[in-house]
């Protein structure tokens, strides 16, 4: 079939100036000015931290900067290519103009995507955490492979995924675990994926090969902040400390480093185990309490909102996705629709058609509050 170059062409414009739209280039040329000139401080590396940090926004935005600029420039290029192969009957001209194409429309599509993480705290890492719900082995078998999911996702995109909290399931899997993702918009981009996963399979801890539903509940919020205040009166804290341990309860530290921090008034319980001291698990721990408070305090101001407009709903993020391989194999998002024939990548961290179909999904859910 013939492929119309003008109406792709048309459509790329549409699809650029929409996002065009949306975008404030002036402030993001600010953005990147103010940052440039913070990095170019005498003592900007003074503290290593920050400086990673602000070094890897400066870097995201001057990248997103860059694209909005030259899009057009690039669809223009396209264009070019595509009428002068057809005046010349170049053949293999024709085929690069239509790879090109094609690599621009994937690229508008990640462009839209980041202009769409416009929320407060959508440009943090994020905390991502992992609990089995119900389903026995199965379903702590199920949460580990979920932890594992995330923590590919992050390393297939060069990300830094650190691994802090595991607690490990008495027989196969994990009871839960937190990972921490170190990257500009890791919290505006994973926040799609909370809520509850299902798992359809026959249960490898079945020995009549019966087919077995597990689930598992993820969680993310973004990482607290200096800048952030989250007031925590140590009297509402009960501070616990234990041994670290590994799968099986085979000790790996010989000392009481591990620290379990209990929020009494919110219920919110932080457990952190991955480092080497006390004080460093702690000091951890803290910083994932004020996280899940801060989050928690956000969603109790959203529901406040909803409640004052006489509108109140589930939870977007309850049975948001199903991962199916026997009787046949797919992953569903039940929010968007989006389906993928192929849950073993899936597993293996390609999350990111799902993660953009529900970033997607959300804006029109916003879209369509506002309207109302």
């Amino acid at each position: 079939m013939a492929i119309d170059y003008s109406a792709e062409i048309a459509n790329l414009r549409a699809t650029y100036k929409a996002i065009l739209d949306v975008s404030d280039l002036d402030n993001l040329r600010s953005e990147v000015a103010e940052l440039t000139e913070e990095a170019s401080s005498p003592s900007f590396w003074d503290d290593p931290d920050s400086a990673q940090k602000t070094s890897a926004t400066l870097a995201h935005k001057q990248g997103t900067l860059e694209k909005l600029e030259r899009f057009g420039e690039r669809i223009d290029d396209s264009e070019l290519l595509i009428e002068m192969s057809e005046d010349e009957g170049d053949e293999d001209s024709k085929a690069e103009a239509e790879r090109d194409i094609k690599k621009l429309h994937d690229q508008l599509a990640e462009l839209e995507i980041s202009t769409l993480l416009n929320h407060e705290y959508d440009e943090r890492s994020a905390v991502v955490t992992v609990r089995s719900g119900a389903g026995g082995d199965d379903a702590t078998d199920w949460a580990q492979m979920l932890i594992r999911m995330y923590i590919r996702w992050g390393e297939n995109r060069g990300y830094n995924v650190a691994q802090l909290d595991t607690s490990y399931a008495e027989g196969a899997g994990i009871k839960s675990a937190t990972i921490q993702v170190n990257a500009p918009y890791a919290y505006g981009t994973l926040s799609v994926e909370a809520g509850t996963h299902r798992l359809v399979r026959i249960s490898p801890f079945d020995n009549q090969g019966r087919r077995q539903t597990s689930f598992a509940a993820v969680e993310v919020v973004p990482l607290i902040e200096s800048t952030d205040h989250v007031e925590i009166d140590e009297n509402d804290l009960r501070i616990d400390v234990y041994r670290s341990s590994g799968p099986g309860g085979q000790s790996v530290n010989t000392t009481d480093s591990a620290v379990r921090i209990t929020h009494e008034p919110t219920g919110v319980v932080v457990s952190m185990q991955n480092e080497k001291s006390q004080i460093q698990n702690r000091e951890a721990a803290m910083r994932v309490l004020q996280s899940r408070l801060l989050d928690l305090k956000r969603k109790e101001e959203a529901a406040q909102k909803k409640e004052l407009a006489g509108d109140i709903k589930a939870s977007w993020g309850d049975q948001m996705r199903s991962y199916v391989t026997h009787p046949y194999q797919m992953v569903k998002d039940l929010r968007t629709g989006y389906e993928v024939n192929n849950p073993s990548a899936v597993f293996d961290g390609d999350l990111d058609g799902l993660i953009e179909a529900g970033i997607r999904w959300r804006k029109e859910q916003e879209m369509a509050e506002e309207a109302s």
